[in-house]
């Protein structure tokens, strides 16, 4: 990212990071490893109707570690702003419905739901990106069902984007990422919203920190109490 020869090599490192759902973890990822195959499903299986503008979300049951959620409705919830509550600090976020229908609807059934309740913050990557949404805090969970990318080709990853971590195409689950940092990142992860300042603020502050032990996961415990 410094230059073109540390750009290229950081971005293979930074594209391996932000794998999610299933697959073993090894340690060294920002998320679900993305060497690992591709979780399991079955057929899809969505419910309700399609919505007005024309939107069906499908979401495919999976089998993986993590805790199961209900399954979103395949018409999108709109919503166009929540608040993650975390031990560290409130982070607000503006969703991008929009551009991003079926990842919304499934971010905020999750959290009617309370899928992200008690869940910990399991990857920082001081500088690129704090990754969350893993019930297991392994980086292989998940809430047993995956969904389509909603990727134009041309994203982009400025600090303070909210977005899906996967583990390969169109294997969205619950896990996402703050990006730290203006970042170089290809066009492979489904945007779905930014945080405001002061939540990029509290997101940066626990990176100051650095990693736990381990070498991945925050040094000090980050908890999501809600997401409202």
């Amino acid at each position: 990212m410094r230059s073109r020869l540390l750009a290229a090599t950081a971005s293979v490192l930074l594209v391996s990071l932000l794998a999610a759902c299933g697959g073993s973890d090894d340690g060294d990822k920002a998320s679900d490893d993305s060497s690992a195959s591709a979780p399991s499903s079955s057929t899809p299986a969505p419910s309700g109707t399609a919505s007005p503008g024309g939107a069906t979300c499908t979401y495919n049951k999976a089998d993986e570690l993590g805790k199961k959620a209900d399954l979103p409705p395949a018409t999108p919830k709109a919503a166009d702003s929540l608040t993650i509550k975390t031990n560290r600090g409130d982070i607000k976020a503006t969703l991008t419905p929009d551009s991003a229908p079926c990842t919304v609807s499934s971010f905020v059934s999750l959290a009617e739901q309370g899928y992200f309740d008690g869940t910990k913050c399991h990857r920082l990557v001081p500088g690129f990106v704090l990754q969350c949404g893993d019930p297991s805090a392994t980086g292989t969970g998940g809430p047993g069902y995956t969904f389509d990318d909603e990727l134009k080709g041309d994203e982009t990853y400025p600090a303070g984007t909210l977005a899906m971590a996967n583990a390969g195409p169109n294997t969205n689950g619950s896990q996402f990422f703050i990006v730290l940092a203006d970042s170089d990142l290809p066009p492979s992860y489904t945007v779905f919203g930014s945080v405001d300042k002061a939540g990029l603020a509290v997101a940066q502050e626990i990176a100051k920190d650095g990693n736990a032990a381990d070498g991945v996961a925050p040094a000090k415990d980050v908890v999501i109490e809600s997401v409202s």
